[in-house]
């Protein structure tokens, strides 16, 4: 799963959690149900609040249905979202997923240097565009404004340069969001709030391509991928500037459009938006490279963190940090956490790195064991490196107030 909007229980209330995890499954299953088991990893956290934003705007209560147990949801049966805003959501979901896989196997990030795994990665992408189209025309939705938006991020990306505005990098992200933000009007019959949530997308598409770009640019200057932030000479302070900006035009476009149940929408798009911002850049008064849960995905550094001594000295480079020790300062502060016997591989520092025979021996072996979901972070199988789990089972929050807005 991917996307920048991560609630977790904490920072919503009981309610309104159910309501996420619904619409969570919901999109998931849907991706099962319509295009097979290996579409469901094109989950996306954020596709989520298209779900969200059609069922706040229908007049009729959300459609359920019932799911069977999962390991997401700790072996649980659940009431789940069903109808045309998870099938919205699916498609979007698809179509940008390959997108993003077909981009990785050009670029030839990680296994996808391979010609082989780069092939077998662009096929699934044209089959993942393909079957995303045909759940789109389900629900009346044409996704040749997505695979445009798409096809001229590189056009765009190759004009762009030193002094050029980061706003042109993040454009066709903010033309797709934003047709699938309106699309939801349609769908939930408020033609009326087209136009206010169609800016509403613009704004999410651009705080969501920068972040993007924040949590990628230590990974892409070390590969000389190409980063717009790095391409246009951009600052993190001027970054942050922008998404803050962006997070309020989201904020006064809600108030724009009619609700039936705002709860859900006003918590993903208002709270939840800002502290995805919050998380990355840092708080207030605090460096960049400072964040509350300390899981380097989430956070942009500039610098390595120092080293720190174990009891007896420094902390020898190769040795493995049993459960419950001292996190290793490479890994930037995370530890193997409880997770018995079998929970392996260990965390090594610096981080092991395998080749793709081994992580694909070891993957299937994490999934099984229910790593990916359950332990937090879990290490990379192929980069060794900390990875944040699935799932919300270790909250990332520190601001767990109530909402004191007037929107």
């Amino acid at each position: 799963m991917f996307g920048i909007i991560r609630p977790c229980r904490h920072r919503l209330s009981a309610t309104l959690h159910a309501d996420w995890v619904a619409h969570l499954c919901g999109l998931c299953l849907t991706l099962r149900d319509q295009h097979g088991q290996l579409a469901r990893a094109a989950t996306n956290y954020d596709g989520i609040v298209v779900s969200a934003l059609v069922e706040a705007q229908s007049e009729h209560d959300g459609a359920r249905r019932s799911a069977g147990p999962c390991p997401l949801r700790g072996m649980r049966r659940a009431s789940v979202a069903h109808g045309p805003g998870s099938r919205l959501a699916a498609s979007v979901s698809l179509v940008l997923a390959s997108a993003k896989l077909r981009d990785h196997a050009d670029d030839g990030d990680g296994a996808l240097r391979h010609s082989v795994l780069a092939s077998l990665a662009r096929s699934a992408a044209g089959r993942w565009a393909e079957r995303g189209g045909a759940t789109a025309t389900l629900v009346e939705f044409d996704t040749s404004v997505l695979t445009a938006a798409v096809e001229s991020q590189s056009t765009v990306e190759r004009a762009l340069g030193p002094g050029s505005s980061v706003l042109a990098a993040t454009e066709p992200t903010e033309i797709a969001t934003a047709a699938a933000f309106a699309h939801t009007a349609v769908l939930a019959g408020r033609p009326d709030n087209a136009e206010p949530l169609s800016e509403v997308g613009r704004f999410f598409g651009r705080v969501a391509h920068l972040i993007d770009a924040v949590e990628d640019i230590d990974d892409d200057r070390a590969t000389g991928a190409w980063n717009p932030l790095t391409a246009t000479e951009t600052s993190a302070a001027d970054a942050r500037r922008l998404c803050e900006d962006a997070v309020r035009g989201v904020r006064l476009a809600l108030r724009e459009a009619e609700f039936t149940r705002p709860a859900l929408v006003h918590a993903l798009l208002v709270h939840e938006l800002d502290h995805a911002v919050r998380r990355t850049f840092g708080h207030a008064g605090q460096p960049p490279s400072t964040h509350e849960s300390g899981t380097p995905e989430e956070t942009h550094r500039t610098t390595p963190p120092p080293a720190q001594d174990g009891p007896t000295g420094p902390t020898p480079p190769d040795n493995d940090e049993p459960p419950g020790s001292a996190p290793p300062p490479d890994n930037g502060g995370v530890s193997d956490g409880d997770g018995g016997g079998c929970w392996v591989p260990r965390f090594r520092v610096p981080p092991k790195k395998r080749n793709v025979v081994v992580g694909c021996l070891i993957a299937p072996y994490m999934c099984c064991t229910y790593q990916f979901c359950c332990r937090n972070p879990w290490p990379g199988p192929w980069s060794g490196r900390p990875r944040k789990a699935l799932y919300d089972v270790v909250c990332d929050c520190c601001d767990c107030g109530g909402c004191d807005c007037d929107c």
